[in-house]
């Protein structure tokens, strides 16, 4: 294979994305992690779960992003009484024609904050991840396409566990990532409290269209991947199995359950994502090992003895890591 050569496509098919990024910089101070997991996951065709407490621009985030990209915006915003018909749209009678039509609901659009998504019933989650997977929403007897690019952004308050609905492991494990949000530092909120207090954010222009990021994640298919790197991401997700055969014998007590086959192909896409933003042609240990986190730490379940003893998926996935031999 030609890297010379494939560099340099993927440099062109990635020249939208740093005035992409200095675009939404605009407005959001900081919070580069998450800027970079929503590309990641526009690129991939992923879902992200955003888990952080209120006030780190998340609505913001995802709005000007939309906004760079000349995308259609929706922000749900999930409560108990909340109806699959809300999200998705239904049936309404036409009382002048005697005849049903359809209402679509906030569903139909390209980026999609659902804010708070544990916060509703069981149904209506389980609705919106069925349209996440499927990509599609049937309404009567009528299927509508959800058109591309589809990107939700949930969230979650780790704050709050009263009165919530908590996504069950199967239905997380459909999120490419879990990015959890930590504060901005004191510079980086000087600068927000400044332009705030001022009004000074600047106005974010569109960049690119919706159709810049379709071709692009062609691009990202093709980044390259040596079979080395394929071991590399196979052996890390192993080891959250099966922890004793890689010298992690401590592990095994504090591990309910491993990753999937999806942990696998999810690292390897994030890992080809970071590659694309780096405008490198070809995956290097480095790339896997920056989105290992994200991928990793929703698809580890924790025993009652690690909870005991406050140790996170954070830690292990350090551990395993380190005991991994890197090609």
């Amino acid at each position: 294979m030609d890297i010379q050569a494939l560099n340099e496509k993927i440099t062109e098919a990635g020249a939208f994305i740093d005035p992409l990024k200095a675009e939404v910089e605009k407005v959001i101070i900081g919070q580069k992690g998450m800027l970079n997991s929503l590309l990641i996951g526009l690129l991939c065709n992923g879902h992200i779960l955003l888990e952080g407490v209120p006030g780190l621009a998340k609505t913001l985030a995802i709005k000007s992003l939309s906004a760079a990209i000349q995308a259609k915006f929706s922000r749900i915003q999930f409560t108990p009484d909340l109806l699959p018909a809300d999200v998705m749209g239904t049936m309404i009678y036409n009382m002048a024609n005697g005849q049903f039509a359809v209402k679509k609901g906030p569903v139909f659009a390209n980026l999609i904050l659902a804010d708070e998504i544990n916060r509703a019933p069981a149904k209506v989650q389980s609705a919106l991840l069925e349209a996440m997977q499927e990509r599609q929403v049937t309404i009567g007897e009528q299927t509508f396409p959800l058109e591309e690019p589809f990107l939700v952004l949930a969230t979650q308050n780790p704050l709050e566990q009263e009165g919530t609905y908590p996504l069950p492991e199967a239905q997380v494990d459909r999120f490419l990532m879990k990015v959890v949000l930590g504060y901005p530092t004191q510079d980086e909120e000087k600068i927000i409290l400044r332009k705030a207090v001022n009004h000074d954010f600047e106005s974010i222009n569109p960049i690119v269209t919706p159709q810049h990021i379709l071709l692009a994640r062609e691009a990202v298919r093709n980044v390259y991947m040596d079979a080395k790197i394929e071991q590399y991401i196979v052996d890390i997700v192993s080891a959250t199995r099966n922890p004793e055969a890689f010298n992690l014998s401590r592990l095994k007590p504090l591990i309910s359950y491993g990753g999937s086959p999806r942990a696998s192909i999810s690292l390897a896409q994030t890992a080809k994502a970071t590659a694309f933003i780096k405008h490198r042609g070809y995956v290097i240990p480095e790339d896997v090992r920056s989105v290992c986190e994200n991928v990793l730490r929703h698809r580890i379940g924790l025993s009652y003895e690690a909870e005991a003893e406050n140790i996170t998926t954070e830690n292990i996935i350090r551990q395993i890591l380190d005991a991994v031999k890197v090609p």
